[in-house]
């Protein structure tokens, strides 16, 4: 059976959680409660490069968050 997580031929969404979070996800797939939709459907190509152009800092909002707020 093939990965539908890997499969090229098919378009793919860019869901994103409330700790800012981003992942690939098949648009034939039902999006998981805690997930938003934040682009798509596109090709997976596509989907990716989004993702890596809106997610440059890894840390979860909440970490981020509390680190600025030490900083203050």
């Amino acid at each position: 059976m093939p990965d539908l997580f890997e499969d090229d031929s098919q378009d793919f969404l860019a869901l994103c959680n409330d700790e800012e979070q981003y992942s690939l996800w098949p648009s034939g797939i039902a999006v998981p409660d805690g997930w938003r939709i934040s682009y798509g459907p596109a090709p997976r190509g596509e989907t990716v490069e989004f993702i890596e152009q809106a997610w440059t800092d890894m840390r979860p909002k909440s970490l981020r968050d509390a680190m600025d707020a030490r900083q203050a």
